[in-house]
C-alpha cells in the first residue's frame, strides 16, 4: 500500500522521492483547500521536530513575500520539514535566491519550486509608488521591470489604483519564475530534464486561496 501525504507525519526521504514534480503541485493544491475549508489535517509539530532533526526531505521550495498574512507553511496545511520556505518582500529573485533554491532542488532533492505572490502586496505598492527609503529604494528596483511591464493601465499608475496593484504583482511573479530560468543553468537544466517544475501562484490575503498560474 502506498503512502499518501496525509498517511505520514512528516516527509521522509522514501516519500519525497517518490513524487513527480506534478504530485507534489498538487499536495500543495490539495493543503490550500483543506487550509480554505478549515478541514486540517492533525499535525504533531514536536513529532516532526524529532523526526526532522537527523535530515531534511522538503517537497518543494516556496518563493513567498514576507508579508505576515502569508505563512506558506499554514496555507498549504503543511508542517516541519516539508517546504523549503524562502521569503523577501516582493518574492523577487536574486543571486543569494538563486543559491537557495539550487541547494533545494539540486541537492536537498525538492520537487517543485512555486513563486508566490499575494494580493495587496505592501512592496507592490511600494514600487508602484517609486517609494524612496533607505535600503527599501534598492530592493523595491528589483519589482520595477514589473510595473513597466504592465503597459495597458496609463492613468493611475500607483497604489491607489487595486487593478493596477494587482497586474504588477502577477507581472512580478512571471518576471520572478523567467528569471530563475534565466539566470540558474542548474534549474533550467532540471526543468528541462522533468526532475523539477517552476510554477507561480497567487494568494488571497482575504480568501486563503492560492491560485495557480497556468
Amino acid at each position: 500500500m502506498s503512502q499518501t501525504f496525509e498517511s505520514i507525519p512528516y516527509t521522509d526521504k522514501a516519500f519525497q522521492q517518490a513524487q513527480s514534480p506534478a504530485q507534489v503541485i498538487q499536495i500543495l493544491k490539495d493543503g490550500n483547500a483543506r487550509f480554505v475549508g478549515n478541514k486540517n489535517l492533525n499535525k504533531d509539530a514536536h513529532a516532526q521536530v524529532k523526526a526532522t532533526g537527523g535530515g531534511q526531505f522538503p517537497l518543494a521550495a516556496v518563493l513567498g513575500c514576507i508579508d505576515s498574512r502569508v505563512p506558506a507553511e499554514q496555507i498549504f496545511d503543511l508542517g516541519i520539514g516539508d517546504i523549503f520556505n524562502a521569503r523577501v518582500a516582493g518574492n523577487f529573485a536574486n543571486t543569494d535566491i538563486l543559491g537557495s533554491l539550487e541547494f533545494a532542488c539540486k541537492v536537498a532533492g525538492s520537487k517543485a519550486i512555486l513563486v508566490l505572490g499575494h494580493t495587496s502586496c505592501g512592496a507592490v505598492k511600494g514600487a508602484c509608488d517609486a517609494v524612496k527609503l533607505g535600503n527599501l529604494t534598492s530592493m523595491l528596483e528589483n519589482i520595477q521591470p514589473a510595473v513597466d511591464a504592465v503597459t495597458d493601465i496609463t492613468e493611475n499608475r500607483n497604489s491607489s489604483n487595486a487593478e493596477f496593484v494587482q497586474k504588477v504583482a502577477d507581472a512580478n511573479v512571471e518576471q520572478t519564475i523567467a528569471f530563475i530560468r534565466n539566470n540558474s543553468e542548474v534549474l533550467k537544466d532540471m526543468e528541462d530534464k522533468g526532475e523539477i517544475t517552476i510554477q507561480g501562484a497567487m494568494y488571497d490575503v482575504a480568501s486563503g486561496e492560492v491560485k495557480f498560474f497556468g
